[in-house]
């Protein structure tokens, strides 16, 4: 598979950590979306992270499209332990909390921080580059705390994200909180079971890849890379 991906968004990152989970072969490229490369909008006139080809297959856009995809057809692979629950309320369960990761805290706060706080700063000014804006940081810092609630309830109550087993879900909701950890901007002693699930993903062979990503020009949080912070 070749993925085009930015190493600090988070839908890029929870379908790396899927491809990982289904020890998947692949070769990331490293897409400045905000360039518009004629090639890559020609495809992708959303200018939409991630997008891959399977082969000959593709182009596969954005990071659900990617999931079911890899679902179907790669599920199998993991017998006993697909990501997909084959329940379908368990399913919509999963979608539910993977939209719930990847789109309302990526735009409440995962977003906010990357932008405000990594790609700023890659982003030449003509593309809209330059200074934080501290009020989108402010934002961002009060709304991460109802979100820590939140995984607190889900994760004090299931032994997973969406319930049993380990799902997309978990992949969504620790890549969405990976971003911000580089940043040191997660509360984690507001609630330790949120912690204790965090290090259980954190300490996954698939999640190591994602430790050794470094922004340009913003040092990774001192605990970011270790798996007992």
């Amino acid at each position: 598979m070749i993925v085009h991906h930015h190493p600090f968004l988070a839908p890029c990152r929870f379908i790396r950590l899927a491809l990982a989970e289904h020890s998947l072969d692949v070769d990331l490229v490293a897409e400045p979306f905000w360039e518009a490369r004629p090639d890559f909008t020609a495809v992708n006139p959303g200018l939409t992270l991630p997008m891959a080809y399977d082969g000959d297959r593709g182009p596969l856009i954005g990071a659900s499209v990617l999931m079911e995809y890899l679902s179907e057809r790669y599920g199998a692979t993991r017998p006993g332990h697909s990501l997909m629950p084959p329940g379908p309320l368990q399913r919509a369960e999963v979608r539910r909390l993977v939209e719930w990761f990847l789109v309302k805290f990526e735009e409440e706060v995962s977003g906010p921080f990357v932008t405000e706080r990594i790609l700023k700063i890659e982003i030449p000014a003509k593309h809209g580059g330059g200074a934080p804006d501290s009020a989108a940081l402010r934002a961002a810092r009060q709304n991460i705390v109802g979100h820590m609630h939140y995984l607190g309830v889900l994760t004090a109550s299931r032994n997973w994200m969406a319930g049993d087993t380990l799902s997309f879900a978990d992949l969504a909701a620790a890549s969405a909180l990976s971003v911000v950890d580089y940043l040191g901007e997660v509360p984690w002693d507001a609630d330790p079971a949120v912690k204790a699930w965090y290090q259980k993903l954190k300490s996954r062979p698939a999640f190591r890849p994602l430790l050794g990503d470094m922004a340009r020009l913003v040092k990774p949080a001192a605990h970011y890379a270790d798996l007992d912070f």
